[in-house]
């Protein structure tokens, strides 16, 4: 019987920090990844460094995204790096 009450705080400590910490990131990790993936040319983001600009490219094969950051200006950026999305423009049709 001690066995068994001694174990049960560390299966509740346990839960509650799976329910307080782990399942809120992973959830956020979910809605980045789908994010990412729904860039399209034509959207304002902000990359984790802190550079605004519009996506003029999108390559998926090596998973980056050509950013526009001034007229002419244009870098090429680690999809996964995008922190943001300011404005998302429509699909064409």
């Amino acid at each position: 019987m001690e066995g068994i009450a001694s174990i049960v705080p560390l299966f509740l400590i346990f839960g509650i920090m799976y329910f307080l910490l782990i399942r809120p990131q992973q959830k956020k990790l979910k809605e980045h990844a789908a994010m990412v993936s729904a860039l399209r040319r034509g959207d304002q983001v902000i990359t984790q460094g802190g550079i605004v600009g519009k996506v003029t490219a999108v390559r998926e094969a090596e998973k980056e995204l050509e950013v526009e950051i001034a007229a002419g200006v244009k870098v090429r950026v680690i999809q996964s790096t995008i922190a943001t999305v300011i404005n998302k423009t429509e699909p064409a049709k």
